[in-house]
């Protein structure tokens, strides 16, 4: 997918309807000249919805169409009648967008499923009409409610990338090679830092039972919290991964460094990152002697979350995809029981 046609932020205007006037009318009739009054109420404004819609992956239709506007409801008619409401404005999003309120950073909706709808901002209610206000004091009142005015406010869409397991690592990690490996998903692959700049979900199936999620997280590096290298950007879809798996390069220097590294990023912009199940991958195994591993192991402290693997001779892919599959296993049942 080219970037331009990847959207995950957008600010929106929204706004809903005007209620509808309340009328003030008396009933005259052939052989009733001076009946009672009988103004209907106006119609309520329409609402600003968000329903979620699994046949998008993007915000891109938010970027060219900003502003949203659902329509007022109508005035109240004779006999009673209540104005017809005004039409809510459906937007639609991705499942995994989240929509803050752009003034004070709050979260407001979240949309997880294909179908889920909740309303942004509620119409402006009709005002009555003066049959509402008649009484036994005042069988002839001249009087009726205007409508609600509408709310209008901007908004923040974000997409979160929604997957059971998240690839964490440096640029040129070897992460697009890996899951173009295990799954359908062919994300672009070359020599140079990020060529991923946006993630790329691929399917992982095992037999024809057991599948998951996994995501290519674009490569996030040294400051990425603080934004360095569109670090928030990339960060933001590991929130919503299950689980994640640290894939760490011999050829990037030091992995010691990587797996610190890494930990501090994820620590700093959300140390709740660190309490998910995780899976460390060394990549490019075919280059690594049997006394480099057993240094690398020795150095990480953590052999047993620790597999060599190598996207270009197929070892430990297989063991991979099991061990990856446990550990979305793991994550669901903690979510479960939290």
């Amino acid at each position: 997918m080219d970037m331009s046609y990847f959207v995950d932020y957008a600010k929106v205007w929204c706004e809903s309807g005007k209620g509808g006037d309340g009328l003030v009318h008396f009933r005259r009739e052939k052989f009733r000249p001076k009946g009672g009054p009988d103004g209907g109420s106006g119609g309520r404004g329409g609402n600003v919805i968000v329903k979620g819609d699994a046949g998008l992956n993007s915000l891109i239709h938010l970027k060219y169409n900003k502003h949203f506007k659902a329509e007022p409801g109508q005035k109240g008619g004779v006999n009673n009648r209540t104005g017809a409401a005004g039409k809510d404005v459906i937007i639609k999003v991705p499942p995994g967008t989240v929509i803050k309120d752009a003034e004070t950073g709050e979260v407001v909706a979240e949309i997880l499923e294909d179908g889920q709808e909740v309303v942004l901002l509620k119409g402006g209610k009709g005002g009555r009409g003066n049959y509402e206000f008649r009484s036994p004091t005042n069988q002839a009142p001249r009087i009726a409610e205007p409508g609600e005015p509408g709310v209008g406010k901007w908004f923040i869409f974000e997409l979160k990338t929604m997957a059971d397991v998240g690839i964490v690592g440096f640029p040129n990690a070897g992460k697009s090679t890996l899951i173009s490996r295990i799954s359908a998903a062919k994300p672009k692959v070359a020599d140079y830092p990020f060529t991923t700049l946006e993630p790329h979900p691929g399917v992982v199936r095992l037999d024809h039972a057991k599948s998951f999620i996994i995501t290519d997280i674009p490569g996030i590096i040294e400051g990425a919290h603080k934004g360095k290298g569109l670090g928030h950007k990339f960060l933001r879809h590991i929130e919503r991964s299950g689980s994640l798996l640290f894939l760490l390069a011999p050829d990037l220097g030091d992995i010691e460094y990587q797996w610190k590294t890494l930990r501090n990023e994820l620590k700093q912009y959300d140390p709740s990152l660190l309490e998910r199940p995780y899976l460390i991958a060394i990549s490019k195994a075919d280059i690594l002697s049997p006394e480099e591993r057993r240094e690398i192991a020795q150095k990480l402290k953590d052999e047993k979350n620790i597999l060599f693997i190598s996207s270009v001779t197929g070892e430990g892919i297989d063991e991979l995809k099991w061990r990856l599959w446990e550990l979305v296993q793991k994550s669901k049942n903690m979510k479960q029981n939290s």
